[in-house]
């Protein structure tokens, strides 16, 4: 029987949900665990010569009209943008978009007019992007577009629907706006994980039909005692074999991923939990509070009590 939501943004609970269908989501995991949600959405159509920086936030750029141009702060590499890419910054590296000073050159010898850029931008927050190394080892830029990775069908959907509740603003369009943004952040992900040209990434090993099963069973549960043997059982493949495909999809060791996961649930526990150090130290697999405190330390930079005082303040 079909049971209902207990908040109106929840979908119906079915009998063919189960606890597993849930916990093999790691992409679902990522946006829980850095609390990322839409924000607010605008528009930008600038004068012919323009530079306009973005800082400090996640950010979704939809190329409407126009060829410009990104850079990240601190790195030379251009990106070129032009009409119908569709740009995610996912870890809200900053960055500026500006004009593209070469097409505007060249076009004014041709006498011809360039066609003003005219872009969608789109931001996120996030609550803690230090805090994860699912969002840290994430690209700065993923860049869907007809000339690299095609986007996905559903983007043009979504687009339309911001437009819409921009253009025409009603009772709950401010939700309705930060919800639309939340599906086109999983769907640029999703594409980019599914792409050809996709980087060694968790996600894309979430993807891969045998180790996305050794993922979702560290993420279940990172303070059991795994080891690659056991790994190995789950995902029915031998130790050899698994190891080499795990580096092969995710990028790293599964003992390096598995510290990484520990030391996320870590920091979820120190900052929404008075638990003593000792026992969030066992919570998270490690077998002393001293070997805890050095991988902890060897992260962030600091011991996890002071990172804890520093995180909440007091």
């Amino acid at each position: 029987m079909t049971q209902p939501p207990v908040n109106l943004a929840d979908r119906p609970a079915t009998q063919a949900d189960s606890p597993a269908d849930q916990s093999d989501d790691l992409l679902s995991e990522l946006l829980r665990s850095v609390r990322l949600s839409g924000e607010r959405t605008t528009e930008y159509a600038p004068p012919q010569t323009f530079s306009i920086g973005f800082a400090e936030t996640g950010s979704l750029h939809i190329i409407e009209a126009g060829e410009l141009d990104l850079r990240l702060d601190g790195n030379h590499q251009v990106q070129h943008l032009r009409r119908g890419d569709v740009v995610l910054l996912p870890r809200g590296d900053p960055h500026h978009i500006s004009n593209t000073d070469n097409n505007t050159q060249a076009m004014a010898a041709e006498g011809n007019t360039p066609e003003p850029a005219r872009w969608l931008c789109g931001t996120f927050t996030i609550g803690d992007p230090q805090a994860s190394h699912l969002l840290g080892s994430l690209p700065a830029v993923i860049i869907l577009g007809d000339a690299r990775a095609p986007a996905p069908e559903g983007l043009e959907v979504a687009r339309r629907m911001l437009l819409i509740e921009m253009h025409s603003p009603s009772q709950g369009s401010a939700v309705m706006i930060a919800r639309i943004l939340d599906l086109i952040f999983i769907q640029i992900l999703r594409a980019w994980a599914a792409g050809k040209d996709a980087e060694p990434n968790w996600l894309a090993g979430a993807f891969d039909p045998q180790i996305g099963l050794a993922l979702s069973a560290i993420h279940r549960n990172p303070g059991h005692d795994w080891t690659v043997e056991e790994l190995a059982h789950t995902c029915n493949l031998s130790r050899s074999a698994f190891a080499a495909r795990f580096v092969d999809r995710v990028g790293k060791p599964p003992a390096t991923f598995l510290t990484h996961v520990r030391l996320d649930a870590a920091t979820d526990l120190l900052r929404g939990t008075s638990l003593p150090i000792t026992l969030i130290a066992e919570r998270v697999g490690y077998t002393s509070e001293a070997a805890f405190s050095r991988a902890f330390k060897s992260r962030y930079g600091t011991p996890p009590a002071r990172w804890r005082r520093d995180i909440l303040g007091r």
